[in-house]
């Protein structure tokens, strides 16, 4: 029974952003764990992505571990037969491919309300896409294109075809925790973002200050440097 149960086991390959320290590489962990709770149904495979310049997780962890393991397990299993009853892509559009039978693209989506011809080309070659939002799953549904053809006169559109679920977006729960930290104002604003060009923390604190300089009130900062560097 126990060599029946293996066959019948859909092979599910992951490719996305699972070790580094990222919004994406919770989400992809996120994906992992859920597939991870039926391992009595898929055969799990992963395929590690870069994240920009994000460092990757280096904290030992049975997690890590065992991430680790598949990693190499699929490593070779590529080599030898790269076929996939499933893959399931959690990373913006423009990335998805068309890899197996069935085809899961995940992704947080943008902020705002209309996407880009190339993410609608991509989530029409998906089978299912999924997103954390009502708002990002919005941008897909409203957005079309249209042109026309130079020869034919005939109008296109280029529109999203593909059914959209919604999966909020994993949020860690945390003990309480006294951090020390002592503040000069009763009141703070919070911000959290990784110490990089795109996220332009720079202009994010000068402009604090200019809106702020005559309140009481202070900024609390919460960052990670990019590529782990110090």
């Amino acid at each position: 029974m126990g060599t029946e149960r293996n066959i019948m086991k859909k092979r599910v390959i992951v490719r996305a952003p699972a070790l580094t320290q990222s919004g994406y590489g919770e989400h992809s962990r996120f994906v992992l764990r859920a597939l991870r709770s039926r391992e009595d149904l898929f055969d799990i495979y992963l395929e590690p992505l870069g994240w920009g310049h994000t460092a990757w997780v280096s904290k030992k962890s049975e997690e890590n571990e065992w991430m680790n393991k598949i990693i190499q397990k699929s490593a070779i299993y590529i080599r030898q037969n790269p076929a996939f009853d499933i893959s399931i892509q959690v990373t913006i559009p423009n990335e998805w491919e068309k890899i197996a039978p069935i085809n899961i693209g995940v992704t947080a989506g943008i902020e705002s309300t209309r996407v880009s011809p190339i993410w609608l080309e991509k989530s029409n070659i998906m089978d299912k896409v999924i997103v954390v939002s009502e708002h990002a799953k919005y941008g897909f549904d409203a957005t079309s294109y249209t042109k026309t053809h130079k020869q034919t006169g005939q109008q296109l559109e280029l529109a999203n075809k593909t059914p959209i679920e919604v999966v909020g977006y994993p949020v860690r729960d945390f003990d309480n925790v006294d951090l020390g930290l002592d503040f000069k104002h009763n009141f703070n604003y919070l911000v959290m973002a990784q110490w990089g060009p795109r996220k332009n923390l720079e202009n994010t604190i000068r402009w604090f200050i200019e809106e702020n300089y005559d309140e009481e009130v202070g900024l609390v900062v919460k960052t990670s440097i990019r590529n782990g560097s110090r």
